[in-house]
């Protein structure tokens, strides 16, 4: 009897030749499985990250042809594909103040082939638009950033000033005569001229236009006397001495125009800059990400790539994951606080 496999215990119950009850060998039979088991999904999503990309990646500019999501898209995707040995297409998708494209990722499968050219727009539009089938922050994944840009504030000769002292001094001594041109409502010119106005206290009209080129225009003519705009709007103007550059925006100066302060410099606490980088859908693996921010930072770093962003008007951005993501909230922040105040309303 001592041989055998089972026996019958003083309670009558049923154990192995470990005493152990049999229940209890197969649950932990099954544990041991389950445990095996779930580690398989962590192992194939490494695998399948090492082998990422497979296939052509698309990179989404939420922009017509020529903006700057598109340019930068050009810029570094060309970069992916020699590093990654696959094709990044650009996807031009504009309309909706950048929405439409943006709605095209964040409803695109999250398996890193489609890619989000994400710029100071999604930040802005977080806000400015009271109805989106989205939410950018919890529905867009950060992967990089890319660049970040001044923005120059510029007058029409006419205007006497030739300092931001001055032109507070001025504007305050002609309250709602000043005519304040931007490219569009809610655009970044736009909302960094009402960021301007509420920290100097000053009365400016705003002058919406549907562009950059039709704005340039008139600011020239003298119909609008003042702009924020791009490096790259201005800059031939400013050189051609047709605009008067009063101050960048960003906190530190811009090597284009080493001798123009800062607007930090006399309102204390002012930055406005154009930026962008590289987003995808929610719930792209970890991997993947952490794969296109290696590489995007690697791109960052080469000296061929800094130049053309310079030429551009930017510095780069590199960073984690988790820095863009930081960057991204406090801008959606920061531009809604200025939307409410200024209560702007998309048109």
């Amino acid at each position: 009897m001592k041989n055998r496999k089972r026996e019958i215990c003083t309670s009558g119950s049923v154990r192995d030749e470990n005493g152990q009850p049999p229940h209890l060998l197969g649950r932990r039979n099954f544990l041991h499985l389950a445990a095996g088991a779930a580690a398989l999904p962590a192992v194939s999503r490494i695998a399948w990250a090492q082998a990422y990309p497979t296939r052509p990646v698309r990179i989404v500019a939420a922009t017509a042809p020529g903006g700057l999501p598109d340019i930068l898209a050009r810029l570094i995707g060309p970069w992916l594909s020699g590093r990654l040995g696959q094709q990044f297409v650009v996807e031009n998708r504009p309309g909706g103040g950048s929405n439409i494209g943006t709605e095209v990722v964040v409803r695109a499968t999250p398996d890193g082939y489609t890619l989000l050219l994400v710029s100071t727009t999604n930040a802005i539009n977080a806000t400015l638009y009271d109805k989106l089938n989205f939410n950018f922050l919890r529905d867009i994944e950060p992967v990089a950033g890319i660049t970040r840009m001044p923005t120059v504030m510029v007058v029409n000769p006419s205007v006497p000033a030739k300092t931001i002292p001055e032109f507070i001094a001025y504007a305050k001594a002609n309250p709602g005569k000043i005519n304040l041109g931007s490219p569009g409502v809610g655009t970044p010119g736009h909302v960094s001229g009402e960021l301007f106005k509420m920290m100097a206290g000053v009365d400016l009209v705003h002058v919406p236009y549907r562009g950059g080129g039709p704005v340039m225009t008139d600011l020239l003519g003298g119909q609008v006397q003042v702009l924020f705009g791009s490096t790259s709007l201005t800059i031939e103007q400013i050189r051609a001495g047709k605009l008067r550059p009063l101050a960048v925006t960003t906190t530190t100066r811009w090597e284009g125009l080493p001798d123009i302060p800062t607007v930090d410099d006399f309102v204390s606490g002012y930055e406005a800059s154009a930026w962008a980088g590289f987003g995808a859908p929610k719930n792209t693996p970890t991997e993947i990400v952490d794969k296109l921010n290696k590489e995007v930072n690697a791109a960052l770093a080469d000296p061929k790539m800094k130049a053309r962003l310079a030429d551009l008007g930017g510095a780069v951005l590199p960073g984690s994951p988790a820095d863009f993501a930081k960057l991204i909230a406090e801008e959606i922040e920061k531009w809604g606080k200025v939307i409410r105040a200024a209560n702007i309303k998309a048109e």
